[in-house]
């Protein structure tokens, strides 16, 4: 039977701890536009993507546009950037008033019309993303995802 002695149960603690801490992070920053045009008050969610060897590879990063579309993503006790790796995206205007898109119709949801306004970021950006966003070892402030809205169906 393998004992441990406390300081080496502490490091050992300590170095799978930082299996997805600091070392595996990294920056990153980017530009969100919506038609060609800076988007504000957006929200920008990086969730890791999983892996046959790592199912669980850690918690997302997550930050809102500032009036120029312009983003920095905050992990884990606000510390600046992502996990290294594949992500999956999904951004999404920011407030509890909007509402997102039926992908079908282009629609609302089941919502009193008028009682909400409708988020004009297309679902394929946030509740059916498959957008993925690879970050690099030593990070990047090219995170910028240019999104076109849909057009109503005559």
């Amino acid at each position: 039977m393998l004992r441990l002695t406390l300081p080496a149960a502490g490091l050992l603690l300590a170095a799978l701890a930082g299996c997805s801490g600091p070392a595996n992070f990294a920056p990153v920053s980017g530009v969100v536009t919506l038609d060609g045009k800076p988007y504000p008050n957006a929200v920008v969610s990086f969730q890791p993507l999983g892996t046959p060897d790592n199912p669980n590879p850690g918690r997302g990063s997550s930050a809102y546009t500032d009036e120029n579309g312009r983003f920095v993503l905050k992990g884990e006790k606000d510390a600046d950037g992502a996990l290294i790796g594949k992500h999956r995206v999904r951004i999404m205007t920011r407030g509890n008033d909007v509402v997102g898109q039926d992908s079908e119709t282009g629609s609302s949801d089941e919502t009193p019309a008028g009682a909400r306004k409708v988020d004009p970021i297309p679902p394929e950006w946030n509740a059916l993303s498959q957008v993925e966003f690879d970050v690099p070892k030593g990070g990047t402030d090219k995170a910028d995802f240019n999104i076109v809205a849909k057009k109503a169906k005559k």
